[in-house]
């Protein structure tokens, strides 16, 4: 058996406006396997893997792309489902769950055990979806609906804000934060520029908060949330490219504080924000209905 992939190799014309994006040699460990002898054993895997996704458009963006972290995750979220005996079975799950996405038409994918022998064993599978290519989604992909809270200037700069951090975490749901930037002292000519200096403001406080906690990452795409979501990483927002590319008009000029946290929320799935203020964490979660 072959067991190298060769991206290169056309099973079929590629059609137009498609584009392939290519996981080659992921390497796991598993317990896998029909045979006595395999159970109780991690075996080691190895995944290669062909997507057939829509051609992105031409601004150079990566939420317009799906991302090579959705392969790798789609494998790993497979591998900790449940233990299974057949690496067909393996394979027809990992490209079921591939072809869940919106944007993937097809799936070429191949799986190999590399610890039974001098050689491989393994099989390669083809499938597709069949009701085509769709356009990437506007909201995150389904998953744990986090926990959105929106941090003050006055609690940006206490010493406590790790342990309220701490506070706000739940069983299963990852942590998002906005930060609300202080008012500035001289306004911009203009309402454009006043839009700039706000959203550039609340960065400045979201890389002032990453900097003060290991655990904190600053995001300013889908796709940087998303992964920071599925590794467990804080994730701060900051908001400039998301609020540019907007469709609502409100959203893109005028949105800030926590009108602009709710907005972000409503994208993630959350129904609810917490505010950090002075005190930590004080109070329920803010319903959105009520903005």
């Amino acid at each position: 058996m072959n067991t190298l992939v060769d991206f290169r190799r056309e099973a079929a014309p590629k059609p137009a406006g498609v584009n392939r994006l290519l996981l080659g040699d992921y390497v796991r460990k598993t317990e896998i396997g029909a045979f006595g002898e395999e159970r109780g054993i991690e075996q080691t895997l190895r995944f290669n893997v062909t997507v057939e996704t829509g051609a992105p458009g031409p601004d150079d963006d990566v939420d317009t792309i799906l991302s090579y972290d959705t392969l790798v995750q789609a494998i790993d979220d497979v591998l900790g489902a449940e233990r299974l005996d057949l690496l067909e079975t393996l394979a027809d799950r990992v490209a079921d769950r591939l072809l869940g996405l919106p944007t993937v038409g097809h799936v070429q994918l191949r799986v190999e055990k590399l610890d039974r022998g001098p050689f491989t064993l393994g099989v390669e599978i083809e499938r597709s979806a069949p009701a085509g290519l769709a356009p990437l989604p506007d909201r995150i992909s389904a998953g744990p609906v986090p926990v959105v809270a929106m941090v003050t200037p006055e609690a940006a700069g206490d010493p406590r804000l790790p342990d309220w951090l701490d506070r706000l975490a739940e069983p299963g749901r990852p942590v998002v934060l906005t930060a609300c930037a202080a008012r500035s002292a001289s306004p911009a000519s203009t309402a454009e520029a006043q839009r700039q200096v706000d959203l550039l403001a609340m960065e400045q406080a979201a890389w002032s908060i990453a900097a003060r906690d290991p655990r904190a990452c600053v995001v300013d795409s889908r796709t940087e949330l998303q992964h920071a979501m599925d590794t467990g990483l804080l994730a701060i927002w900051a908001p400039s490219r998301m609020v540019r590319r907007a469709r609502e008009a409100p959203v893109r000029d005028d949105l800030k504080g926590l009108a602009l946290t709710s907005w972000f929320a409503r994208s993630l799935g959350a129904d609810s924000v917490r505010v950090i203020d002075g005190g930590g964490p004080t109070g329920a979660a803010r319903p959105l209905s009520d903005r």
